[in-house]
């Protein structure tokens, strides 16, 4: 990956410029500069000598200029190569906020010959100049999205080595296996006695080694169902009869009054959605009309309408009346999971002896929240449920956090559950060895041992300019 021509490119080490806070109303904001040469490039627009003889990881006061002309009064913060994020020679440049001097700034730095960096520009080089690994690389971005304290936290732990450690591990014991069945392959069956056959396999690390390494890969495969629900979140739809409480229960979920609350049935003629954080998982919370016969054509639609988006949602709260005559099981051929609301506790309890069997509703006032706790535990755990995980895993723990990881570790399963099934088979060796081989690669494309400048750019091109 090298410059052609005057096409910006991931893989050259051109001085690149990018804004590192979106220029805005702030305090503060951040230039962030790096590449060769780049230190030398900023003292030609800085008002003192002090950046061209700063050492690193020191801050230099004074003013970027154009000619005579002050532009903004700045600190400039030095790195100098290696000791920095990208491993370069790299400047933060602190301007004032608001949207005017920092985009001055990035004009005088753009003349002075620094090119816009390209998105994940900044990360890429830091993983050319071996500072971090794909999973590292990974987990910066995993954090700027992060949308609830929880993913954050897990992709701190991915950006603190608990992945790259736990498939650096798995990677070892398939590399014992693989070396194994090389050594054993090295001999000629001219050379090799039935015997010393024997006794040659006998001390080859083996199956107990392989099915270690596939247990710990299932368990990383299986961690994504759980990341990708603290990542995307999921969508609630609150739904029952009309004047049940469901605007009421919306409100109280967002802790807002966003929904009109009123006693009067068919007030809510249309879905509405806001979001919010359920025990650290993202919520898309939809309240819809009350369902019932239509009094008139304008609820007719918003009562449809809120049929279609019962079958878009991933749980639904149904919301029971008091009367119980209200209970109305819609079509779940897609096996949507259902919470059912006893709402208005604070009026009329839950009947001793409900109606029907199968049915254990959860209590709730949504005018004094009672019950609020338990109503999000219950939503926390049926959204697990949908897992092979039924808890939230430590953050701690090693888990996979993109879809570019997930399918590599599905695809050393896929190679070594071949390579065992091939093995009880009798297989011969130097066609199982083969699909060991490939495992391997793939845990080395996931930390970006095994890469192409093509998986690279695509992989680096969806981060944000300035990381």
């Amino acid at each position: 990956m090298v410059n052609t021509g005057s096409r910006a490119s991931y893989g050259d080490e051109a001085p690149v410029a990018a804004f590192a806070t979106t220029p805005g109303s702030s305090a503060l904001t951040i230039i962030r500069c790096s590449g060769k040469g780049s230190i030398e490039l900023a003292a030609s627009v800085f008002s003192s000598a002090g950046i061209k003889d700063a050492p690193g990881n020191t801050v230099v006061h004074g003013w970027i200029v154009q000619g005579d002309e002050k532009i903004d009064e700045v600190l400039v913060s030095v790195f100098r190569a290696p000791k920095s994020y990208t491993g370069e020679d790299s400047l933060d440049i602190s301007c004032h906020g608001g949207n005017s001097a920092g985009k001055a700034v990035m004009t005088v730095l753009k003349h002075a010959g620094f090119r816009e960096a390209l998105p994940g520009e900044f990360t890429f080089r830091a993983f050319m100049n071996g500072k971090i690994d794909l999973t590292k690389s990974e987990s910066v971005m995993e954090i700027v999205c992060a949308k609830t304290e929880v993913s954050r936290r897990h992709a701190v732990s991915r950006l603190c080595g608990s992945l790259k450690k736990e498939i650096d591990e798995i990677k070892n014991l398939l590399v014992q296996v693989l070396a194994g069945a090389e050594i054993y392959l090295d001999y000629s069956e001219d050379e090799v006695s039935a015997d010393d056959a024997d006794e040659i396999a006998g001390r080859l690390p083996g199956k107990n080694i392989a099915l270690q390494a596939l247990s710990r890969l299932k368990k990383l495969s299986n961690s994504w169902q759980v990341e990708r629900i603290y990542q995307e979140g999921i969508t609630l739809v609150i739904a029952g009869p009309p004047n049940a409480g469901k605007s009421s229960l919306f409100n109280l979920l967002l802790k807002e009054d966003r929904s009109i609350v009123t006693e009067i049935p068919g007030t809510t003629r249309d879905w509405i959605e806001a979001f919010a954080s359920i025990e650290g998982i993202p919520i898309r919370i939809i309240d819809t009309a009350g369902l019932r016969e239509a009094g008139d054509s304008v609820e007719k639609i918003g009562i449809e309408r809120s049929k279609k988006i019962l079958q878009e949602a991933d749980i639904i709260l149904y919301l029971i009346n008091e009367d119980l005559n209200d209970l109305r099981l819609n079509d779940n051929s897609k096996k949507i999971p259902y919470l059912y609301i006893w709402n208005k506790c604070d009026i009329t309890p839950v009947p001793a002896s409900f109606p029907v069997h199968d049915i254990k509703p959860i209590s709730v006032s949504a005018k004094t929240g009672e019950g609020l706790s338990e109503l999000n535990s219950a939503i926390t755990s049926a959204i697990l449920r949908q897992t092979t995980l039924v808890n939230e895993p430590n953050a701690q723990d090693a888990s996979v956090g993109t879809e570019r990881q997930k399918k590599l570790v599905d695809a050393a399963c896929c190679a070594l559950e071949e390579a065992l099934a091939m093995r009880e088979n009798n297989s011969p060796l130097d066609l199982i060895a083969p699909l060991i081989r490939d495992a391997v690669n793939s845990l080395g494309e996931i930390t970006g041992e095994v890469s192409t400048a093509d998986i690279l750019e695509e992989m680096f091109s969806k981060f944000c300019v300035g990381k």
